[in-house]
């Protein structure tokens, strides 16, 4: 668990879009390709994201929450993304698991867990992905099975977010036929962590391998009854992350049309500016028309979550699909505008390009949303 002696720096407190741009724009993204170069988000960042209550601002607050809501949550995170990807991806994962506590947690998980997670004291990170098992879940290895009154813990997730800093995992693993979500401290017996390196995107969020090998749990260790997890604890938690990563998403195109806007003002091209030239102005205006629709459907999304409407799941299907693939063909198309310069470590477009591709594979791939949005449409018309 990570030390509580550091003193919080001082912070505003995030809560609202304005309140969270301010944050992004004096402590993440000046310094994001930094971060990007070191493969690591420093640790003074993270306490300054403690003190402004970013962690798990929807927590409600006699846990240590702000009880923000879904919509809110949403333009927070897409500030952060627009500022660092890495920075929202931490959120993201730390947002999955904090959520999952208090909505599925026993009294005495949610008393143990859910206030360090609100203070950022416990960083926590989602553990669901395998080398075999991706966006199709029924290909989980990890096991858990009852032992000594407990449960023994034995798999290796892959690509895991903020896995070499994370204090909490939140582990899935076969219990016989269904499977089981486990809250395991890093600092348990048999859990190893390798660092992933050199990653094509989101090269600051920390990714690891994390292997358990005969870790011995406690009955308390089970998040929501055995057999309950596949269907409730992991669909609604997948579905927070996806919310998260189409709003990140929204904000990567911000971030592009920002740059290419002061890019194409000040440079020049035969003796006129750059956003003169009518093909500038047509990727700038796509970026305008597909950064208002991302930012609806996700609005859209995040309305239907604080109505508690199931409709929710497939809203943030769709606005995960739209905003992801236009963030890849907006990074793509800021990159073209920036030519040459595009392509170098000085300008932030090759970071919003690497990072934006990542949006398309992550929290379920674009090929696996597609299946399902056309299948919810097949079912729609059936009924």
């Amino acid at each position: 668990m990570a030390s509580t002696a550091r003193a919080a720096p001082e912070a505003v407190q995030v809560t609202d879009r304005c309140t969270a741009r301010a944050f992004v724009d004096t402590y993440v993204a000046a310094y994001a390709d930094a971060y990007d170069r070191k493969g690591r988000i420093p640790e003074e960042l993270l306490d300054r994201m403690a003190a402004a209550g970013l962690w798990a601002p929807f927590l409600p607050p006699e846990v240590g929450g702000a009880g923000m809501d879904m919509v809110t949550l949403g333009e927070v995170h897409e500030e952060v993304g627009r500022g660092c990807s890495s920075v929202r991806s931490l959120l993201t994962v730390h947002t999955m698991v904090s959520w999952a506590v208090q909505r599925w947690g026993s009294q005495d998980q949610r008393e143990r867990w859910a206030p360090p997670l609100c203070r950022g004291d416990v960083v926590a990170a989602f553990c669901l992905s395998e080398s075999g098992a991706g966006s199709d879940t029924s290909g989980i290895a990890s096991t858990a099975v009852q032992a000594r009154g407990g449960w023994l813990l034995n798999g290796v997730k892959k690509w895991i977010t903020a896995g070499q800093r994370a204090d909490l995992f939140l582990v899935f693993a076969r219990t016989g036929a269904s499977i089981g979500a486990f809250l395991v401290p890093r600092n348990s017996q048999g859990v190893q962590v390798r660092p992933i390196e050199d990653m094509l995107g989101t090269r600051a969020s920390m990714l690891a391998e994390v292997s358990f090998s005969d870790v011995a749990l406690g009955p308390d260790a089970l998040l929501g009854p055995s057999g309950f997890t596949a269907g409730m604890v992991l669909t609604g938690t997948l579905d927070l992350g996806r919310y998260s990563v189409a709003v990140g998403s929204v904000g990567i195109i911000q971030a592009c049309l920002d740059a290419c806007a002061a890019y194409a003002a000040g440079r020049k091209v035969g003796g006129s500016a750059l956003r003169d030239l009518p093909l500038i102005q047509a990727k700038l205006a796509d970026m305008v028309t597909d950064l208002r629709a991302a930012r609806l459907l996700c609005a859209e999304a995040g309305r239907l979550k604080d109505a508690g409407d199931p409709a929710t799941i497939m809203a943030t299907w769709v606005a995960k699909y739209f905003a992801s693939t236009a963030a890849a063909r907006h990074a793509s198309e800021a990159v073209q505008i920036h030519g040459a310069n595009g392509c170098s470590p000085d300008y932030p477009v090759a970071r919003y390009y690497r990072d934006a591709k990542v949006m398309e594979i992550i929290e379920g791939s674009n090929e696996i949303q597609r299946i399902t949005i056309a299948g919810q449409a097949d079912r729609e018309m059936v009924l």
